[in-house]
């Protein structure tokens, strides 16, 4: 199969989607050496869940088929530029590639704006719409002192 036969099938995931109440509108396929390894669509309403994006759902399922935490040697094809919680995602999978159809500024007339998290992202963080508040900041170190320390730990 080619780049674009599975966008297709990421993009049909997606138009699939948008026409039923499972979720938005879009799809992601994971394949690793030439065979799809998951894939998923959006499914934020059906599961009251705001991190059900197609991509991180992809993530999961890929993970799990894999037996792996690390999708080293992977690609992912999405039917829209990833946000910015999905870009990490694939970031923190390791995923080697992304092939994207509509962008970020299609997603944007259709009512899937990310740009204000780009935005608060680039402000100091006393001023993000937020409030972060930080307590306990030597106790909060004891957990990373520990992973330091243990020497059975497995790194990602």
């Amino acid at each position: 199969m080619s780049d674009k036969d599975y966008m297709r099938i990421a993009i049909d995931l997606a138009s699939r989607n948008a026409g039923s109440i499972t979720g938005g509108p879009f799809g992601a396929v994971i394949v690793k050496d030439g065979s799809i390894v998951a894939q998923a669509s959006n499914s934020v309403t059906v599961d009251n869940d705001p991190t059900a994006h197609a991509e991180v759902n992809a993530i999961r399922k890929a993970c799990k088929a894999l037996g792996t935490f690390n999708l080293s040697g992977c690609t992912i094809y999405t039917s829209c530029e990833p946000c910015p919680m999905c870009l990490s995602a694939i970031y923190w999978a390791h995923i080697d590639k992304v092939f994207y159809a509509a962008d970020k500024d299609d997603a944007a007339r259709a009512g899937f704006d990310d740009d204000f998290i780009y935005k608060e992202l680039s402000l100091p963080i006393t001023q993000r719409r937020v409030t972060f508040n930080r307590i306990s900041e030597t106790e909060g170190l004891k957990p990373f002192i520990m992973w330091q320390e243990n020497m059975e730990k497995i790194d990602y």
